[in-house]
């Protein structure tokens, strides 16, 4: 599966599981009060099954879960970058208050069938309904925890997003990771041929094509640098169907196929280079503005100076033998040995390998 099409599956999977427990719940906390309710005549006589109305909170969260989905999908990935943050947050709202008046209008012509009730719909009912605008409230709260969850999913990874809730990193914490660095090669060379803003501008669309192979390979951004993305994860992750090292070649692909668009924009294609490590570090959160997750240990530094291998030794993709005993690489890869390196910065040498795909 395309890894954009996989996104907007997971993003529409997600909307709709969230907005249907989301509405359960308001639908659970307005249940007893809908008697009382301005404009609902309720037959007095009748009782309405609670079990029922859960069900149609479901719906309404599937109906507009569906539809949310979809509209925050088109807008991430082809209208943020033509419209700017004002105009689209306008935008957004007024195709969100269309949604919901369109979404209640459908749902309250279904409960009046299936229930006997008397509710309010005739055209332009919602402008005064107060159960129309404490939907609205509760829909904008309900979005920005939406939002924050999933900049906070993007910005820390899910495993990593999930420990944070529960306050595992508020204490250092040992963990087992992989971690690769990926450098654009030749970055000085291009740079001073496009220039600042050109250059920029293509750095962007490079992590932009790396971001769409991240999640089919498990993989977490710990940092950007420059022209530099840190990659980084748990180690049964990383070794799980190679993942680590298909990463790369995943990205290559994305690169080589986009090749014509970087060519006729920026009169070159870009190319990148890799080292891959795994070992023990400490994780834990650091600063209480712009609070992030560090990782401290010699893990890191060595995945660095494997990196810088690549442009001595001519290579893409080195990695060292400790990650690789533990890869079971199929026959689609290459190994070749390298040799036993002496890495700046280490007292003891490592042995590296090179991969390619044959």
């Amino acid at each position: 599966m395309r890894p954009r099409v996989k996104q907007f599956f997971e993003l529409l999977l997600t909307a709709i599981v969230y907005w249907s427990l989301a509405f359960t719940f308001f639908i659970f906390i307005r249940y007893y009060a809908l008697d009382t309710e301005a404009g609902i005549v309720v037959d007095a006589t009748m009782d309405v099954p609670f079990t029922q109305w859960m069900g149609f909170g479901v719906l309404l969260g599937v109906l507009i879960g569906f539809f949310y989905g979809l509209i925050e999908f088109l807008f991430d990935k082809f209208l943020l970058k033509r419209l700017n943050l004002g105009l689209s947050i306008l935008l957004r709202t007024q195709i969100y208050l269309i949604l919901l008046i369109v979404s209640m209008s459908l749902m309250s012509f279904v409960v009046e069938e299936e229930m006997d009730l008397d509710l309010p719909n005739e055209r332009g009912w919602w402008r005064t309904s107060k159960v129309f605008w404490i939907t609205v409230v509760y829909f904008v709260v309900s979005s920005l925890v939406f939002s924050f969850l999933k900049i906070a999913k993007e910005r820390f990874g899910r495993e990593s997003f999930l420990k944070l809730l529960i306050g595992k990193y508020r204490k250092p914490a040992e963990e087992e990771r992989v971690f690769m660095f990926l450098d654009l090669k030749s970055s000085t060379t291009i740079a001073e041929k496009l220039g600042h803003l050109a250059y920029s501008k293509f750095i962007q669309e490079c992590f932009l094509d790396l971001n769409l192979v991240l999640d089919a390979h498990s993989a977490e951004v710990y940092q950007y640098v420059g022209d530099e993305a840190v990659l980084s994860w748990s180690f049964k992750n990383a070794v799980k169907r190679n993942n680590c090292v298909a990463l790369f070649f995943a990205f290559q692909k994305r690169l080589r196929k986009r090749a014509p668009h970087y060519e006729r924009t920026y009169g070159h294609v870009p190319e990148f280079k890799a080292g891959l490590h795994g070992g023990r570090l400490i994780v834990v959160e650091v600063g209480s503005v712009k609070k992030e997750l560090a990782y401290h240990g010699d893990v890191i530094n060595t995945s660095s100076r494997i990196q810088d291998q690549c442009n001595v030794l001519g290579e893409k993709l080195l990695i060292s033998k400790d990650l690789l005993e533990n890869l079971e690489l199929s026959s689609t890869y290459t190994e070749r040995h390298i040799g036993n390196l002496a890495l700046k910065g280490k007292a003891s040498s490592l042995d590296i390998y090179a991969l390619k795909k044959a």
